[in-house]
């Protein structure tokens, strides 16, 4: 049933996902909004939730533009459900717009694959990086895929490797110069929390550790046959997929080191996750096991609701 809908790309997929985003928006936002209700809180919880629902399109333009899965929709679904597994991570508007130009400057870096317009592509990458870290500083981290990215393309020319600095160097140096002229302060404008917490006392409640176990379990199943299946990719397209699985890793580094444990910091996990896991369900060839698999990722979250 789930998979009949989903294995395909059809505009009824986007609908479904619509009102998916929905109820996990309306689960994390209504109750603040009854308390204080009032037209700007409105139209700004409403820009919220169409930042959210605009993030799942630039993930699957990304994914689409890149052929990081096959002819089907099961990466947006996924997204969903973990907005609806976590439904924190639409609430913080700061990491809403972080993960955004994460999320353009990944779909920069995939394009490298072309091997057209290099520079062009590592600057706007670096600039869109950038940009992510004043909204929240350990997207700092993602700078780090631009020279994993490199090496995977054995690109020896020190220009490249220069570029991402230069990229990020300007931004840096816009943001000190708006600051100054509008702020007459030189760093106000960029103003960012560098601290770190290992403090994961908000995790312990049955709802999150039941999210965060099931996210991280399959999530590290789907992992151990997405390297396999790397293997089999198209020598062309071997390097996007090392790229995605690598973001992972960053993603779930900038968990660890998130000063606030509120859940929202969860939200950078779930573009490369979605990639990964629906390339291991592209993988499953028994129908029911996938049913049974994807059933367990709609239905936990529901049931997480009601706790």
């Amino acid at each position: 049933m789930i998979t009949s809908i989903f294995n395909k790309s059809k505009p009824i997929n986007f609908v479904i996902v619509f009102f998916i985003m929905l109820l996990a928006f309306s689960v994390a936002n209504l109750k603040a909004f009854i308390e204080s209700i009032s037209i700007v809180l409105f139209f700004k919880k409403t820009a919220t939730f169409f930042i959210c629902y605009f993030t799942i399109l630039i993930f699957n333009f990304v994914v689409v533009k890149n052929s990081l899965s096959k002819n089907n929709h099961y990466q947006i679904l996924l997204f969903s459900l973990f907005f609806l597994m976590f439904p924190e991570t639409t609430v913080n508007a700061d990491i809403l717009f972080a993960n955004i130009f994460i999320l353009m400057g990944l779909r920069r870096l995939l394009s490298l694959r072309t091997q057209i317009k290099i520079k062009k592509k590592l600057f706007d990458t670096a600039v869109w990086f950038a940009v992510a870290t004043f909204f929240y500083f350990w997207a700092v981290l993602f700078f780090a895929l631009i020279f994993v990215t490199l090496f995977l393309y054995t690109d020896n020319r020190v220009k490249n490797w220069i570029i991402p600095f230069v990229g990020f160097a300007t931004v840096v140096v816009i943001s000190i110069s708006a600051s100054i002229i509008f702020c007459d302060d030189f760093f106000e404008i960029i103003n960012m929390s560098t601290t770190i917490s290992y403090n994961y006392s908000s995790y312990n409640t049955p709802q999150y550790l039941i999210a965060i176990t099931l996210l991280l379990s399959f999530g590290v199943w789907s992992s151990i046959f997405y390297v396999k299946l790397v293997q089999k990719k198209k020598k062309a397209f071997k390097p996007s997929f090392k790229i995605v699985f690598v973001a992972v890793i960053i993603a779930f580094v900038t968990v660890i080191l998130s000063p606030q444990k509120n859940r929202s910091e969860f939200l950078f996990l779930f573009a490369p996750l979605s990639i990964i896991m629906t390339n291991y369900i592209e993988s499953i060839k028994e129908k029911w096991f996938k049913e049974v698999f994807l059933s367990i990722l709609i239905l936990v979250p529901l049931v997480l609701l009601m706790l």
